[in-house]
């Protein structure tokens, strides 16, 4: 590990507006705030947004600025990049912010019943080939089910056109009710200035997705506490691409 991650590690054990909790915490010491984030941390009654996949957590900064009556938490597993989040909220005195460093596949762990009224998951990793890893799969609608309110707002931002499709089969699928969704999200009329302030938040991936040119794509859909939620099966064109200036390995052209 470099120096500068080591510094940032170690000065992220100061940050009063961050919990780190892995696998290899969470198993052995219970997360005492669960359900009491509102009154331990925040303390106010507002509601509660999650960023699921925050890196450097850019949106969960802006939307904190945008909205000081809304509580705003930021979760990843990679702490190096959450420190520019972190740092900065500190620095702008941002008390409806926090960041919580752990693993997502055990997010339910950290929160109880009803207590999230959102979710945003910003450029997530498509995991084209491995769907039980994808951010929008039924193995994570499920854990959201648990602490997320009945009829909570889930929101998806992403340049893959892969997760995109994915999500969207979902949805359809599952009869959850979608509140919009567009393939080009800048270039879309109509949009109200709200959501439009909103939306142009830009993560460093995103603008670095836009300058190559990519479309970037927005749905937001609810997702109800009732009824089984069944994965698609049906053939989805791959990405070319894995991440930024790096493309796909496999020779594959589709999967489920």
């Amino acid at each position: 590990m470099s120096k500068g991650k080591l510094q940032k590690f170690a000065e992220m054990e100061t940050f009063s507006n961050v919990y780190q909790y892995p696998y290899s915490i969470i198993d052995n010491v219970p997360f005492e705030m669960r359900g009491r984030w509102r009154e331990e941390y925040f303390k106010n009654d507002h509601p509660i947004i999650l960023e699921l996949g925050c890196g450097k957590g850019e949106y969960t900064v802006g939307l904190a600025k945008l909205y000081p009556d809304i509580n705003f938490i930021g979760v990843d597993i990679k702490g190096a990049r959450m420190h520019t989040g972190a740092k900065q909220a500190l620095t702008e005195g941002l008390g409806n912010v926090a960041f919580l460093r752990t693993n997502i596949e055990i997010i339910d762990r950290f929160f109880a019943p009803d207590e999230v009224d959102e979710i945003w998951l910003t450029f997530s990793d498509p995991q084209m080939k491995n769907p039980r890893k994808r951010l929008t799969s039924t193995y994570f609608m499920e854990r959201y089910r648990r602490f997320l309110k009945d009829q909570g707002i889930i929101h998806l931002k992403t340049d893959s056109n892969f997760l995109f499709t994915y999500t969207t089969y979902m949805v359809n699928n599952n009869s959850l009710p979608l509140l919009f969704s567009t393939e080009d999200l800048y270039h879309t009329e109509g949009i109200d200035e709200a959501t439009r302030q909103i939306l142009n938040i830009k993560t460093y991936y995103e603008a670095q997705w836009i300058e190559r040119g990519l479309n970037i794509r927005y749905q937001k859909f609810l997702l109800p506490h009732e009824g089984e939620l069944i994965e698609p099966d049906v053939e989805i064109p791959l990405d070319e691409y894995r991440s930024f200036k790096r493309t796909k390995r496999s020779s594959l052209s589709t999967s489920k």
